[in-house]
């Protein structure tokens, strides 16, 4: 790959995002300098405490990460975005905007997701305790026509799964098995 790209991850919480990016990162990283990782919290967190978590502003907050991996792939880089928020008009403006963009979706059940959920984040939700979260009083919208769909309430390791993205996303697996 010599021009830049942009492989966005979606999925719930807890579906397994920044867990897969880190590990493409990890094996990819060493033989593609220019890779880079985008990871949807990271970039909340940069941007500073401005937003909440409403639909509004997660809007904000993907148009935010879009942007920053339109401009990072404009300079030659392939860009891995973990996003949480998922929007049919968002991700249509991805596949018209970005360079040789792939869509994965990682796909889990509800009671996997509660399962991992370390932070209780959907019980709370359930319980009435907090609001706004994707999935439960958020409307969670998957995507309509991903590249690639990987289920991840099978007990895949984390490599496994790196890998099998890896040889999904066109010109990534020769980089990875020239090196």
């Amino acid at each position: 790959m010599t021009s830049g790209s942009v492989v966005w991850v979606s999925g719930l919480s807890g579906s397994g995002k920044t867990t897969l990016c880190d590990a493409v990162w990890s094996l990819l990283k060493p033989v593609m300098p220019q890779l880079v990782l985008l990871d949807g919290d990271a970039i909340r967190v940069a941007f500073g405490g401005g937003l909440g978590y409403r639909e509004e502003d997660r809007v904000v907050q993907i148009k935010r990460v879009q942007g920053l991996a339109k401009m990072l792939s404009d300079q030659g880089l392939i860009v891995f975005v973990a996003a949480l928020y998922s929007n049919p008009d968002l991700l249509a403006w991805n596949r018209q905007n970005l360079n040789s963009y792939f869509e994965i979706y990682l796909e889990a059940s509800m009671s996997t997701l509660m399962g991992r959920d370390s932070n209780d984040l959907y019980a709370k939700a359930e319980r009435g305790e907090i609001s706004n979260v994707v999935g439960v009083d958020i409307p969670w919208q998957a995507p309509v026509s991903p590249d690639l769909v990987i289920n991840t309430s099978t007990p895949d390791s984390p490599d496994s799964l790196a890998q099998q993205v890896i040889s999904a996303v066109p010109g990534l697996s020769l980089t990875f098995e020239s090196a």
